[in-house]
This record gives C-alpha cells, structure tokens and sequence, in this order.
C-alpha cells in the first residue's frame, strides 16, 4: 500500500516553528511578541526580527541564560534581560535599615499589649 503525501498545508507548517520573545525596556513593564520563525534559526535570528540585539544584555529560553547561537525548538519563550540597576540583597538592607526592625517582617502587624514575636 502507498502512503499518501502529506497535504502542503501540513508540509509548510512543519517548515516553521512558533517562538515567544519577551523583553523588558523599563521597569514594570514588558512586551511579547509571537513570531512565526524558520526551522532551525537561533536565538540571535529571533531577537533580530523584533529589531533587538543580543548584545544588549544577557539572553535565554525560559528563565535559564544561553549563548545566542542556541537553536530554537517550537513554543520556546526568548527572553532579553536587562543589567540589575543594584544588587538585590544591598537593596534589602538598606530599606531595612530605613524601615528600622520593628516595621517591617513578621512583626509589622503585632496585636496591641501583644509579646514581641508572637
């Protein structure tokens, strides 16, 4: 029995893979964009059409850092980070030492007449 060719829509779809490219141009704010990609282009090629550069700062696939020159897979997420303005836990001591210790953790909403820590 002869197999039947595969109708062209099937053909050309398999020809194209579907990426997300997620990046963020300020502080609380993002944009993404779907965009329809041949097989077999990389990381670079997908920020390349959304008019970014992969020098600009690191780059991934969902959450974990990659070299440009990664190979896509269909429904991968692309992602752009931005450089850290301060370090995190700089940050958090200092808006502790701010705040001072009895605003801020569990014990911000303490009971009135209540013992420390509970």
């Amino acid at each position: 029995m002869a197999e039947r060719p595969a109708p062209p829509e099937a053909a050309a779809a398999s020809e194209w893979l579907t990426v997300t490219v997620v990046h963020s141009s300020a502080p609380r704010s993002t944009v993404e964009r779907v965009l329809p990609l041949p097989r077999g282009a990389t990381l670079a090629d997908a920020l390349k059409v959304c008019g970014l550069n992969a020098g600009d700062g690191a780059c991934g696939l969902w959450g974990r850092v990659v070299a440009p020159d990664q190979v896509l897979q269909d429904g991968d997420r692309v992602e752009l980070y931005r450089p850290l303005v301060v370090d995190p836990k700089v940050a958090r001591r200092e808006r502790f030492a701010r705040q001072g210790a009895r605003s801020t953790g569990l014990f911000a909403q303490r009971r009135p007449g209540a013992k420390a820590g509970y």
